[in-house]
C-alpha cells in the first residue's frame, strides 16, 4: 500500500472505530478528536509519502554501459546500436628509449558507423609526428607526416546481457602505412586482429574485460626493393570500477612478443606494460576515455638488459575523444 493510500484511510479508520464505539455503548468519539488524531498522523506518514513519490519517480542509478572503451588499451565487446554515427579523435603517444630522446606521436580521426545489427565499421586516417634523438638503432629524426589509412571491421558475435554472462566481439583492421619507426617514409601493410570478451564482476559496477591480439605486416623503406617481415602477438587483461554513473576507474595488464617473421619464429622480444585507466561520458553524446602503461618487465632477444626497449617503448599513453551524431 502507498503512503497516499494510507493517508486516504485514516480517517474512515477513525470513523469505523467511533462507530463500533457507539455500537458496544461507548461514547462516539467527538468530530474534534478525530480531526485531531488525522493532524497527528499526517506529520508521522508524510515522510512515507515523499520517500513513495520519490521512489516512483527516481530514475535508475547505474543504467546499462557499453564497455568497448571503457579498459584503456585493452577493448571492450560492447559496439554501438544500428545506425549510430560517430567520430573520434584517438591520439597515441610511445617515448623514452634507453638513453636519447624518443617520442612517437600518432594522431587518428576515424568515422565510425553500425550499418546493421551487431557490425561496426570505423575508417580512420593517421598523422604520424616523431621525434628522435641519440636512440641507437635509430636515426636523427624531429618532423610530422601523413602516416595512411585504416578500415576496421567489429563482429559481436555474443551480446552481453541477461542470458549471456560474457561478451564476445572478433575484429580485423587492415592498414596502409607510409612512415616508419624512424619517422621516414616508407610502404607498409598490415592487419591487426583481436578476440574480445568481456564480463560483469558485480552488476553495473565491476566490469573486467580480455583481448588476444595478432598483428602481422610487411613492409619496405622507400627505394628499399627489400621487404620486411614481422608480427606482434598480445594478451591484455583490464578491470575497471564504475565509481559513478559516467565515470569509471580502472587498471590493466598488456603482454606483446615481437617476432622477424609473420609466423611465430624468429623471436626479437617481449614486454609486459601495466597502468591505470579511466573513462567519463561528460554528455549524453560526448566521451573521453584516457590511458597509461608503463613497461614493467622485458627482454630483447641478444640482450641482457631488463626491458625490451629496442621492438618497444619505456611508456605509452592514450587519449580518446567520441561525439556521437
Amino acid at each position: 500500500m502507498t503512503s497516499a493510500s494510507i493517508l486516504a484511510a485514516v480517517p474512515a479508520l477513525l470513523l469505523t472505530r467511533s462507530i463500533a464505539s457507539a455500537q458496544d455503548g461507548a461514547a462516539p468519539a467527538a468530530p474534534q478528536i478525530i480531526a485531531a488524531s488525522q493532524d497527528a498522523a499526517l506529520p508521522a506518514l508524510l515522510p512515507l509519502q515523499d520517500f513513495a513519490a520519490a521512489q516512483a519517480g527516481a530514475p535508475a542509478k547505474f543504467r546499462e554501459l557499453e564497455t568497448k572503451y571503457i579498459f584503456g588499451f585493452t577493448t571492450g565487446s560492447d559496439i554501438g546500436i544500428v545506425g549510430e554515427l560517430a567520430i573520434e579523435s584517438e591520439t597515441n603517444l610511445e617515448f623514452q628509449k634507453r638513453q636519447g630522446v624518443f617520442n612517437a606521436l600518432e594522431q587518428e580521426v576515424e568515422l565510425e558507423w553500425n550499418p546493421i545489427d551487431a557490425l561496426e565499421i570505423e575508417a580512420s586516417v593517421h598523422g604520424v609526428f616523431s621525434q628522435i634523438h641519440n636512440v641507437d638503432g635509430f636515426d636523427n629524426f624531429h618532423g610530422a607526416n601523413f602516416g595512411g589509412l585504416s578500415t576496421k571491421v567489429s563482429y559481436n558475435a555474443i551480446a552481453r546481457g541477461p542470458g549471456a554472462p560474457i561478451g564476445l566481439t572478433f575484429s580485423a583492421e587492415p592498414e596502409w602505412g607510409r612512415v616508419n619507426d624512424n619517422g621516414r617514409v616508407s610502404t607498409a601493410f598490415g592487419v591487426t586482429g583481436k578476440i574480445v570478451a568481456d564480463t560483469e564482476l558485480v552488476p553495473d559496477r565491476l566490469y573486467a574485460a580480455f583481448n588476444a591480439i595478432y598483428s602481422p605486416e610487411v613492409g619496405r623503406d622507400f627505394g628499399d626493393p627489400k621487404w620486411e617481415r614481422g608480427a606482434t602477438l598480445g594478451a591484455t587483461t583490464a578491470v575497471t570500477y564504475r565509481l559513478s554513473e559516467h565515470v569509471t576507474l580502472g587498471g590493466e595488464l598488456e603482454y606483446y612478443r615481437a617476432y622477424d617473421s609473420l609466423g611465430f619464429q624468429g623471436f626479437a622480444g617481449d614486454a609486459v606494460y601495466a597502468g591505470p585507466t579511466l573513462f567519463a561520458k561528460l554528455t549524453p553524446k560526448l566521451l573521453l576515455a584516457a590511458a597509461f602503461s608503463t613497461q614493467i618487465t622485458g627482454h630483447a632477444a641478444g640482450i641482457n638488459n631488463p626491458l625490451d626497449l629496442t621492438n618497444f617503448s619505456r611508456n605509452k599513453a592514450r587519449l580518446l575523444i567520441e561525439y556521437e551524431f
